[in-house]
């Protein structure tokens, strides 16, 4: 391994400014700093991450904590986390993964352990028991998701009661008066999850002032359920052209269930899906979607986070703007017989 001193070596500089280089604590001149970064770069030198933590009083960690649950769609929130991850790499940072449910625990685990010098939080509820711990230490942290209550927190998130409101008006400019809401399985309401819940104010909200009736039905993805969904939806609601779906793992066999009943997409029923761009274009009916910009959440977080080790970041709210893209699988509501 490379160490300090061969880099001192090799720039002509002392091991302690090669140091102050490396910790920033000092002022060194622009021709200094140069000449030690580009050594730095040649040699392939890699601080001692235990000698910098010590020195430094920071772990150069984030921990992220990530509760992967059965009922969510596990892709998405691993693309948040493979964005956190790359981002904070180019900050110099590493990551913990805490994919346990241990909620509260975990956090006090963090803070009081000094395993990470700031948190990320994901899967956050409206009422998340995790927030009180947070308020409550001075370790800077960001929250991907919104609770409630907001106050004195960052968080990053998709604008979802602007996407839900979107979703409406687009069915509603194609005439649809009957649209029903097939959403995330039943557990994720149960927990009042935030995205969930916010995507649904937005629907109803809109569904309100467009004159459009709106049937909300959580499912737990997959064929079986799905069918037991759709029949129900129909039943209670045989007028139903239009569906809006936030769940990834009921797209598919929706759209098998609506073929097998002789139910064109998007001559006969609409569907716009919630969903990431990949599970829209891929799928066997190119579906209306607003995308989920799970890259663009994590690199948000990360940013918003390392501004506040830095002493630059504010308690924030950043909503992220849904973007509709219009494919193959809506249409003008079809004419009454």
């Amino acid at each position: 391994m490379v160490t300090l001193a061969e880099v001192a070596q090799h720039a002509g500089v002392s091991a302690s400014t090669v140091s102050y280089v490396l910790s920033g604590k000092r002022s060194i001149s622009a021709t200094t700093r140069q000449r030690v970064e580009q050594s730095i770069r040649e040699l392939g030198y890699h601080p001692n991450a235990g000698a910098r933590a010590l020195a430094s009083s920071r772990s150069n960690i984030i921990a992220l904590m990530v509760p992967l649950r059965t009922d969510m769609y596990v892709p998405v929130m691993m693309e948040i986390a493979i964005a956190v991850a790359t981002t904070a790499r180019t900050h110099g940072y590493d990551v913990l993964l805490l994919t346990g449910e241990e909620g509260p625990d975990a956090v006090r685990r963090v803070t009081g352990s000094g395993l990470a010098d700031a948190m990320i939080l994901m899967d956050v509820q409206l009422d998340d028991e995790r927030l009180p711990l947070l308020r409550g230490t001075d370790q800077p942290a960001v929250l991907i998701g919104l609770p409630a209550d907001t106050a004195g927190l960052t968080c990053v998130d998709l604008d979802f009661t602007a996407t839900g409101a979107l979703c409406v008006e687009h069915l509603a400019k194609l005439g649809h008066r009957d649209v029903a809401v097939i959403g995330e399985a039943p557990a994720v309401y149960e927990r009042h999850t935030g995205f969930a819940e916010r995507t649904l104010d937005g629907l109803r909200a809109r569904a309100r002032e467009l004159g459009v009736r709106l049937l909300h039905r959580p499912c737990e993805g997959g064929y079986g359920a799905m069918a037991a969904t759709l029949a129900r939806i129909l039943d209670e609601r045989p007028g139903t052209t239009g569906f809006v779906v936030q769940n990834e793992s009921a797209v598919e066999p929706l759209l098998a269930l609506l073929r097998q009943q002789g139910r064109a997409v998007p001559e006969d029923v609409s569907v716009l899906a919630i969903c990431p761009e990949q599970v829209a274009a891929q799928a066997s009916v190119r579906l209306t979607s607003v995308a989920i910009p799970a890259q663009e959440m994590g690199r948000h977080a990360v940013e918003r986070l390392v501004a506040k080790l830095d002493g630059r970041g504010e308690s924030e709210v950043v909503l992220l703007e849904p973007e509709l893209t219009v494919r193959a699988s809506t249409g003008p509501v079809p004419a009454s017989p």
